[in-house]
């Protein structure tokens, strides 16, 4: 495959994790009613995220409800909101930057900057994956660390939700889409680093002397 379609293929990446982070941003299911003890038959499930809770009953309807108060929250998901609402945007300045210097775009005239520009659409990608790596992984060891604590009620534990599967899975699209777009491009500025100089051919003027439009 050429550079060209591996950048294509990188930049597509990118935008399906992007898409993962919004969509793992929305949901409710961060945290999930776990079923363990006493509550391994229940009439409910709890679903919590980072902008609603909501409660599933057995007959399949559903009440969600908006948090209150944003100060009042647990410092994990004021940090996940807004490190998820940050990557959200952050990834259309990347869609934005990529697609203006890419190989298959004549937004730019190629050369050194054309190139630079697809490198630093791919490292936000990069950096976008790096930032809404924190909230899930801070979420993740909260549960696992709650779950395993005999001290916190077994009504009270809590599962990993879908949510930040979604979140891992877009991770690691955005890093891998990122480092391909930055290697493409590199190997790329690599190819036409080396400057061709034409000259033309000088012949000599009925006087004996040498043209100079002959030359460059």
């Amino acid at each position: 495959m050429t550079s060209a379609a591996l950048e294509i293929l990188g930049l597509g990446l990118g935008i399906l994790g992007w898409v993962g982070v919004i969509l793992a941003c929305g949901l409710p299911m961060w945290q999930v009613s776990a079923f363990i003890d006493v509550n391994i038959v229940v009439a409910q499930t709890i679903w919590e995220g980072l902008w609603m809770n909501c409660v599933v009953q057995s007959t399949g309807q559903m009440q969600c409800k908006v948090y209150d108060s944003i100060l009042a929250l647990p410092a994990e998901v004021q940090a996940g909101r807004a490190l998820t609402v940050i990557v959200a945007l952050l990834g259309l300045v990347a869609l934005m930057v990529t697609v203006v210097g890419a190989q298959c775009t004549n937004c730019i005239r190629p050369g050194k900057m054309k190139s630079r520009i697809v490198i630093a659409g791919g490292a936000i990608y990069i950096l976008c994956g790096v930032l809404v790596l924190v909230p899930l992984c801070w979420f993740a060891n909260i549960v696992i660390s709650d779950f395993y604590d005999p001290t916190v009620p077994p009504s009270q534990k809590r599962e990993m939700g879908a949510a930040l599967y979604i979140g891992w899975a877009a991770t690691a699209l955005l890093l891998f889409g990122g480092c391909l777009i930055c290697c493409c491009s590199c190997s790329q500025r690599d190819e036409t680093s080396f400057p061709v100089k034409y000259s033309a051919p000088r012949r000599p003027t009925s006087n004996g002397e040498y043209d100079k439009k002959n030359y460059v």
